[in-house]
């Protein structure tokens, strides 16, 4: 018997760009022998249209309160006893604040209000609205009153923004209604289902360098740069949230790395380079965040140099190319390059994307006051194989959110 058969389930639509997908999410639901009756708003109706609604589900839609030949038969009343679930997907801001305020000013709220069904809402927003205190002041109102929240999920959005607040794809929705029915579920199970989905890097190990490296001269003295390491500290904490196991390998920083981090500490561009590559083979994403030096000093004075001579030369020989050659490992992770530059930002960062084999480089402009090195904020630009994306200047925090989640995304996509 398939799993679905003879559940009744009232689908509502709302105004979001995610309507686009319900067609595709009745056709599934009834697949699995589901019968599915469609309830619209008036924003839902602008995306989608009640006739291919109708058309896909053999049911007529109901989009309004005040219909008189629906309202002969306590239409809204007949439709909120005859679910056995009401499903809203997509579930804007505000539908989510009208129905956790108790609100019944049109069709879907009204049966929310009056039905003894169970209830699961799919969000579906920009990701500012989602993490904006009053939605999830609205989200935990919902869950304490066994409200089934399914997603939101993460990845790049119809407003260009990368975060939380997709509506979960339409395979998923249907599992998870699957699972809601399933004589099998157990609260454990459920809880299951939302820790993957609020933290969608389970299972996965990214290792992050983060941090300048330190050349030496001689005992006291040492070539670096001016990395502060806060950007590849954020990565990692970022990564972490998402369910990462993460290790950490830093150069010299006088920053707290994130709590449950491996982390590893090195000196040198050789130091990391051992370790990126010994931890690198067994990751899932390297992200080489680092500010490596480039050369290295050839003859280390075993002694302090004392100040002698007008001038001192010094002979400097390269360093070994640490994200190249995680790259080039025979079982590569999804390897993530940054590009620090002050100049035609664009052109040096394709050279490298594409030199050293990177499935993504995110290139930044130094030289620009307020981002970048020891600043708290930051801007990149990502480059990957389908294309680019803006994340403009934020803090380190956000910006690493984001660009976790665009990793994240990229790389699934990749993999499937």
């Amino acid at each position: 018997m398939q799993i679905l058969q003879n559940k009744k389930i009232v689908l509502g639509i709302t105004g979001g760009i995610a309507a686009y997908k319900t067609p595709e999410l009745v056709r599934r639901l009834k697949d699995k022998g589901a019968d599915v009756r469609v309830v619209m708003t008036e924003g839902a109706k602008a995306f989608i249209t009640p006739l291919t609604l109708q058309a896909v589900s053999a049911n007529s839609v109901s989009d309004s309160l005040l219909d008189t030949q629906a309202e002969l038969a306590m239409g809204h009343i007949e439709l909120a006893k005859w679910a056995d679930l009401i499903l809203i997907a997509p579930a804007t801001a505000d539908t989510i604040a009208r129905i956790s305020n108790g609100m019944a000013n049109d069709l879907l709220t009204t049966i929310c209000l009056a039905t003894s069904a169970p209830i699961a809402i799919a969000p579906a927003m920009n990701q500012q609205m989602w993490h904006a205190q009053v939605t999830q002041e609205n989200i935990t109102r919902l869950s304490n009153r066994q409200v089934n929240i399914f997603g939101p999920g993460s990845g790049e959005q119809a407003c260009g923004d990368i975060g939380m607040g997709r509506m979960l794809d339409v395979s998923e929705l249907v599992e998870l209604t699957c699972q809601f029915f399933s004589k099998n579920k157990t609260p454990d199970v459920q809880k299951a289902q939302q820790k993957l989905i609020e933290q969608p890097c389970i299972g996965q190990h990214w290792v992050i360098t983060a941090g300048p490296t330190r050349e030496a001269i001689d005992p006291v003295r040492y070539i670096s740069n001016h990395s502060s390491g806060k950007m590849g500290y954020a990565i990692a904490a970022a990564a972490l949230q998402a369910g990462a196991k993460v290790t950490l390998i830093s150069g010299p920083v006088t920053i707290s790395p994130p709590e449950n981090c491996d982390l590893i500490q090195v000196e040198s561009a050789q130091n990391m380079h051992e370790k990126a590559l010994e931890h690198g083979k067994n990751a899932t994403v390297f992200v080489a965040c680092a500010a490596v030096a480039d050369y290295r000093v050839a003859n280390i004075a075993e002694q302090k140099i004392k100040k002698s001579a007008e001038t001192m030369q010094l002979n400097l020989i390269k360093n070994p190319d640490i994200v190249a050659d995680v790259a080039a490992l025979t079982n590569k992770p999804f390897t993530v390059g940054f590009a620090a530059e002050t100049q035609d930002i664009e052109h040096y960062a394709l050279g490298k994307l594409k030199r050293k084999n990177l499935d993504m480089i995110a290139a930044n402009n130094v030289a620009i006051a307020g981002q970048g090195f020891n600043s708290e904020n930051n801007a990149l630009t990502v480059f990957y194989t389908d294309g680019k994306v803006e994340i403009p200047l934020a803090s380190k925090q956000n910006v690493a959110q984001r660009l976790v989640s665009l990793i994240q995304q990229t790389y699934l996509k990749q993999v499937n």
